[in-house]
């Protein structure tokens, strides 16, 4: 007798037991042992009539309460914002976690943001139950109204910051630029000069790169002191 253990678009991880039975069908990104079916990878769980297959994650990143993220304002509606942070769900920002006051009939929320934006938010609830709701009131949270964002893999992020954030400042100590890194793989960068936002920007890809080679961080410090020699700075 087939068993569907997954819901459909439920988040899977490499070897979560998704199936079970010889009339149920492995898809894309699944394996087989014996009569039972398995996630090969990070993705979704597509489940139609009876069989499994998973949609991948790549470059999507779930979220977590605390974590802070750098998100894009998708759509604007009357008492909140949507929030695209990179995951497999819209976050919502509402306008009491934005804005001291507020009145739905007089105000309008595109006065403070509006799509195409940027913010610097704090998760402060998801549950898989229902989308990520977030909060811009904090320090250093808010609207970006300066520098560049860029995007990496998410699970480059730890490379980018080290151990004990040795990465991050080595970047910031030899580009003397701000430098937020946001969990969902957004860094938001500030820097005194586009030629060492061009330098940082390269380092960063750099690191996204060859993060699973030894000796990065020595490769990283060599590439940053050659360039800003080569251009005098």
């Amino acid at each position: 007798m087939a068993k569907i253990y997954v819901a459909n678009r439920q988040i899977v991880r490499p070897g979560d037991l998704l199936a079970e039975g010889e009339d149920v069908k492995a898809g894309e990104y699944t394996y087989r042992i014996g009569s039972k079916i398995y996630s090969t990878i990070l993705g979704l769980a597509n489940v139609d009539n009876g069989n499994v297959s998973i949609i991948p994650l790549e470059g999507v990143a779930l979220p977590k309460e605390g974590d802070t993220v750098i998100g894009l304002i998708v759509g604007v509606g009357i008492t909140n914002w949507i929030v695209d942070i990179r995951a497999p769900y819209k976050a919502i920002l509402n306008a009491s976690e934005a804005l001291e006051s507020f009145n739905p009939i007089t105000d309008d929320l595109r006065r403070y943001l509006d799509i195409g934006d940027y913010i610097v938010a704090k998760i402060i609830v998801f549950d898989r139950t229902r989308n990520p709701m977030l909060t811009i009131k904090g320090k250093g949270l808010g609207k970006i109204t300066e520098g560049i964002v860029i995007e990496i893999k998410p699970s480059r992020v730890p490379r980018v910051i080290g151990k004990k954030k040795t990465m991050l400042n080595t970047l910031t100590e030899m580009t003397g630029c701000n430098i937020v890194v946001g969990q969902n793989g957004r860094i938001w960068i500030r820097c005194p000069n586009k030629h060492l936002e061009d330098i940082l920007v390269r380092a960063i890809k750099k690191i996204e790169d060859e993060a699973h080679i030894p000796g990065l961080t020595d490769r990283v410090k060599k590439f940053i002191e050659e360039e800003k020699k080569r251009l005098g700075l």
